[in-house]
């Protein structure tokens, strides 16, 4: 099975599944889906950053700041973010990743449920090649540095924006 022949669940605006279809077809007409982010650091503290293969379905050779993806028919987001997380950076024994929050991501005709985690990656990687084509661990500030230099999928900073305030407010809150 290729990953265009991957069924998922198809959801309304409350993520309540309405359907199911083939990922190529939910990619090609549009339909709203689920997906899992993880924030993937090492144990210095970096950040997993790669760029996506030129064979993509969605955002061919981009960069990004997360290890993830769709949520397939009948499985949760908890997971979906654990075996993405492992089968991306190349591992197993993963602690399981924390959840973080949740949002719906919409963008021309992209759009899909989101859903953010993060995980600490102590184990050596050995990303995925079919899914990773270069990666590397950058610091906060080498990653802001390059925020504008690289071309990132969209979802992707549009989920690094939303998870820099969610922590911003969540220190704010003292939590």
């Amino acid at each position: 099975m290729t990953p265009a022949d991957e069924i998922l669940d198809i959801v309304d605006e409350n993520d309540e599944v309405v359907a199911q279809a083939p990922r190529g077809e939910a990619t090609d007409r549009g339909l709203r889906h689920r997906c899992v982010f993880i924030e993937a650091r090492d144990a210095r503290g970096r950040l997993f950053v790669h760029r996506r293969t030129a064979t993509k379905l969605v955002f061919p050779s981009h960069h990004d700041m997360f290890v993830g993806g769709v949520v397939g028919a009948g499985e949760s987001y908890d997971e979906a973010a654990l075996r993405e997380a492992e089968e991306e950076l190349g591992v197993s024994g993963l602690p399981r990743p924390v959840p973080l929050f949740k949002y719906l991501f919409e963008s021309g005709r992209h759009t899909w449920w989101s859903q953010v985690y993060e995980v600490r990656c102590e184990l050596p990687v050995r990303p995925q090649p079919e899914e990773v084509a270069w990666h590397t661990f950058l610091t906060d500030t080498e990653l802001e540095q390059r925020l504008t230099h690289w071309t990132w999928v969209p979802d992707g900073l549009e989920t690094y924006h939303r998870l820099r305030e969610f922590r911003a407010a969540r220190a704010e809150a003292g939590a």
